[in-house]
């Protein structure tokens, strides 16, 4: 029976759905993320089996108030509605599975059981998260855009400052107030860039292949501009050109050009920025931003929380552009990783899938600027 195949294999069962949750690429499992998913739900399912009622559980049940807490800590750990779902799915995945390796007796009415079971579980989790994210979203905007708002206005009125300057004559446009209206410049660029980027994350993406050197190629050309205006070494390794990713080649550049930013911010003067990009393995894609900003001391928190801590003497921004960044690389099936290097910085690293060899290329990638979880028996 059911009820005591769940009870015998409960370690195995757990551990099949943790390998399960632990090969997605993003975020990882913890036991935090299990307290109130698999084991808690074996449990509960192992009660409504012995309990032979046929009905699945309603939403006031202690399954329905666990899956509840369950949807909540996955919200706070970073998982998707998709993810959200799958989790579930993966428990039922791992149970079908075990119990085929073993030749398990199970009925068709067990089975509909589990799936009831699991069909209330996963809607009150996603119910719980969409009800959590809409409200996190309302407050987030509304902080964002007042922040956006206030930044705006301040990037305005130095460039302003900076041009009257410049108009009346008494200074050269190649020094110190011609920096300043720059940085302004691209300041304000980069912050349009960043609202830019997030409506497009919000929307249909448009996915096309995008081969990774003309890709690089194009954000390099706009890098030595930001490089030399801060004085500083930018350097380009390529990689084999046949690499290609299926991305929106928009929000990916986002993604890479705010890591740019941020390393040539906070790399010394006389420094060198390094962009480089290099096939992994398990067929992923690895572009790197290595800089020499001294690196980043454990104390400073999560640098791609958003309006963060900000690190080194400069502190303008918002400090939203590695949080954006890492935004429209989850959006991409991938995620951001940082690698220090003591006493001289760090390499961010965007770690994608590659594309498949089939998929055609789409004309013009180069140019920039632009589930139910049931089982059956």
């Amino acid at each position: 029976m059911l009820y005591e195949f769940v009870t015998t294999y409960r370690d195995a069962i757990i551990a099949r759905s943790r390998e399960k949750l632990t090969a997605r690429p993003w975020p990882s499992a913890s036991a935090q993320e299990l307290e109130n998913g698999v084991p808690l739900f074996l449990t509960q399912l192992s009660e409504r089996l012995r309990s032979e009622s046929s009905g699945p559980p309603q939403s006031g049940s202690p399954l329905g108030a666990s899956a509840t807490l369950h949807g909540r800590e996955l919200m706070a750990l970073g998982f998707n509605v998709s993810q959200v779902v799958h989790d579930y799915g993966d428990i039922c995945q791992a149970v079908t599975e075990l119990a085929i390796e073993q030749n398990a007796p199970i009925t068709t009415d067990e089975f509909k059981t589990l799936n009831g079971c699991l069909d209330t579980a996963i809607a009150e989790a996603v119910t719980e998260h969409a009800r959590i994210t809409a409200e996190s979203r309302t407050n987030e905007e509304s902080e964002r855009s007042g922040h956006v708002a206030h930044e705006t206005r301040d990037l305005l009125n130095t460039a302003i400052l900076a041009y009257q300057t410049l108009k009346r004559g008494t200074v050269a446009i190649n020094g110190s107030t011609g920096a300043v209206l720059g940085r302004s410049l691209m300041s304000l660029r980069d912050l349009v860039d960043s609202a830019l980027t997030e409506i497009r994350i919000a929307a249909n993406q448009q996915r096309e292949r995008v081969l990774v050197t003309p890709f690089l190629d194009d954000i390099a050309v706009a890098g030595s501009l930001h490089a030399e205006s801060r004085g500083l070494q930018f350097t380009v390794q390529r990689g084999d050109p046949a690499l290609a990713v299926t991305a929106d080649p928009q929000v990916l550049a986002s993604a890479v050009t705010n890591l740019l930013s941020n390393a040539f911010k906070y790399t010394r003067a006389g420094g060198q920025v390094v962009l480089r990009a290099h096939a992994s393995e398990n067929s992923r894609l690895q572009i790197e931003v290595e800089d020499e900003c001294g690196g980043i001391p454990d104390s400073e928190g999560d640098p791609f929380q958003a309006f963060g801590k900000r690190r080194g003497p400069d502190r303008t921004g918002l400090g939203l552009g590695l949080s954006i960044a890492r935004k429209a690389v989850r959006a991409h099936g991938g995620d951001i990783h940082i690698r220090k290097i003591p006493g001289k910085g760090c390499v961010f690293i965007i770690d994608v899938p590659l594309a498949a060899e089939d998929v055609p290329v789409s004309p013009g990638v180069a140019h920039r600027g632009q589930s139910g979880a049931a089982c059956s028996p």
